[in-house]
């Protein structure tokens, strides 16, 4: 195999099949680049369709209340009511036409009425699940209206002479009265007429099983489900695998059944690359994508030459902080701060999709005087952020020498997926040293004794606090006790955090 066919494979997923849930790793030179992780217990409905049952007309509310299939009814408005109509220019097809044109839902719907709906957003809380009658099939490249002839093209893409071109391609390939419309994904961009046709095809298939099971569900009481948004290992076949793919590695014989069944039947051009794995090691482990999992969810980074990295997430934005460390073997103090600005670039890159990181993010990296310098390091950032999948700009270097981008949100972070804030901080990273707490202790002790009228105080505080009232800080509880002219006792609490403390009135 030649260098430019290894370098055209250098790419493989590993699937990790539990009950509970499903992770994928990619791996590009044996190195983990991306974790996707999907939960069985949290999996959404959004995009699932349903034969459903009217139960409720509220003509108050231009709303309908649906059964289908789950703990409570959903919500249909009379804006999400899909409705056929002729307009110039040959496209059918509206959902809330509004105005004079919208007629009362309690003329279009009446309860018992069966009918095809989608999830529009999940049910939260007390609130059921929000529905449509205007169905949409997304793809890899296109979203598919079967109910509709209209095809559009994506905002994001800006050059006129693509948008033409990509609207001709599928005007082309929307032919017959039963082709439906189409709106063109911003990842289109730049796609191959096969490519295109491939999924304009895919999606024809789905919408077609939808037809056939909503025939046979009309044959048994609603409501039934026709069609389930796909797994996250059905989504990486769809969306993710490449021409680079070398192949898709599976953990579960069940699963690389189910998963060659799909792809032989949407996917054809992957299907060969599907491995099942049968070692005795657990796959993420053979591959050290558990290492980087634990290393993912650290705030360090430590780079090869000595250098690191500080990651911190936050809510308004993602910041990283770049560090020489132990790094001095360049010539002079220039070149190392240099060579650490480019391992840190490349690493930095990494790190984005590793984590998922989405947002605003901004990389401080070392201070550079030279210009030459400056670009080779954002060249080189630019470079290992081109095999990102999802959408970065990258807006250079700021006046404070900061380089701003940005990342498009698509999923949770990692972070976000496995971690939950720390109880004991409450999510600032940090905690009282014990001596704040027990200046806070003599000060809630004063304000009590004042407050109330009592014999001794107990102090129930962690045994941190409580061996420094008994050490270094003796003498100043003892001070405290003669003031106020009471007995003070401590009582050492091993469940309670460092910050956390009681005082009782005995």
């Amino acid at each position: 195999m030649s260098s430019g066919e290894k370098h055209a494979m250098s790419e493989q997923f590993l699937i990790n099949f539990t009950p509970q849930e499903t992770r994928v790793a990619l791996m590009q030179l044996g190195v983990v680049q991306e974790l996707h992780i999907e939960r069985t217990n949290s999996r959404g409905i959004v995009g699932n369709i349903y034969m459903g049952k009217v139960v409720r007309v509220l003509p108050g509310m231009q709303s309908a209340f649906i059964e289908i299939g789950l703990e409570r009814t959903a919500f249909l408005h009379v804006a999400d009511i899909w409705s056929e109509r002729s307009v110039p220019g040959g496209n059918t097809g509206s959902a809330g036409n509004g105005g004079a044109e919208q007629r009362p839902i309690e003329r279009i719907l009446s309860e018992g009425q069966s009918l095809v709906v989608q999830v529009l957003k999940d049910p939260i809380g007390s609130k059921g699940a929000r529905l449509t009658t205007q169905i949409s099939i997304a793809g890899r490249l296109l979203v598919h209206l079967p109910q509709d002839r209209h095809i559009g093209i994506s905002q994001r893409i800006e050059n006129e002479a693509e948008r033409d071109r990509l609207r001709s391609s599928i005007q082309a390939m929307a032919t017959d009265a039963e082709s439906g419309g189409y709106i063109v994904r911003t990842v289109a961009e730049g796609a191959s007429d096969e490519e295109l046709a491939a999924d304009v095809g895919y999606l024809r298939r789905i919408w077609s099983e939808v037809q056939h099971r909503a025939q046979g569900a009309r044959a048994v009481p609603p409501p039934s489900m026709l069609h389930h948004d796909l797994t996250l290992a059905q989504r990486v076949l769809r969306d993710l695998v490449t021409h680079e793919t070398g192949s898709i590695v599976i953990d579960s014989r069940e699963n690389f059944q189910k998963l060659s069944a799909f792809a032989h039947e949407y996917v054809p051009q992957v299907a060969a690359r599907l491995e099942h794995y049968t070692g005795e090691r657990p796959l993420f482990e053979l591959y050290c994508v558990e290492n980087e999992i634990e290393k993912a969810l650290a705030r360090r980074v430590d780079l090869k030459s000595g250098g690191y990295l500080i990651i911190d997430q936050t809510e308004a934005m993602t910041t990283v902080d770049v560090n020489t460390g132990g790094f001095v073997g360049a010539r002079s103090f220039d070149d190392t701060i240099f060579k650490t600005n480019l391992e840190a670039a490349q690493t930095i890159a990494r790190q984005l999709r590793l984590r998922n990181l989405g947002g605003i993010i901004i990389a401080d990296f070392i201070d550079m005087d030279s210009d030459e310098h400056k670009n080779a390091v954002l060249t080189e950032l630019n470079r290992a952020l081109a095999r990102d999948h999802t959408r970065i700009t990258v807006n250079g270097f700021t006046q404070l020498g900061l380089v701003e981008m940005t990342r498009k949100r698509t999923r949770e972070s990692l972070a976000h997926i496995l971690c939950e804030p720390c109880p004991t901080c409450s999510g600032r990273g940090e905690v009282k040293t014990a001596r704040t707490v027990c200046y806070e202790i003599l000060r809630e002790l004063l304000r009590e004794a004042r407050q109330f009228t009592t014999g001794e105080m107990r102090v129930l505080a962690s045994p941190m606090v409580t061996d420094l009232f008994l050490d270094e800080e003796s003498q100043a509880l003892a001070m405290l006790s003669d003031f106020i002219e009471r007995p003070i006792s401590l009582h050492a609490e091993n469940g309670y955090t460092q910050e956390q403390f009681d005082i009782v009135l005995m």
